[in-house]
């Protein structure tokens, strides 16, 4: 199975405000992070 390049998209992260690039077109009206800040916000997963 072959996988292209992913599209980026510029996004303003909700928390710090830097401009940041995600492989995913950002939901209208949902927080988006950059990866810093994203790590931050993570929910821990409990098994």
């Amino acid at each position: 199975m072959a996988f292209g390049q992913r599209e980026m998209n510029q996004i303003t992260c909700s928390d710090c405000g830097a401009q940041s690039e995600v492989p995913f077109k950002p939901a209208e009206g949902r927080p988006v992070y950059c990866r810093d800040c994203y790590s931050k916000h993570r929910t821990t997963r409990r098994e």
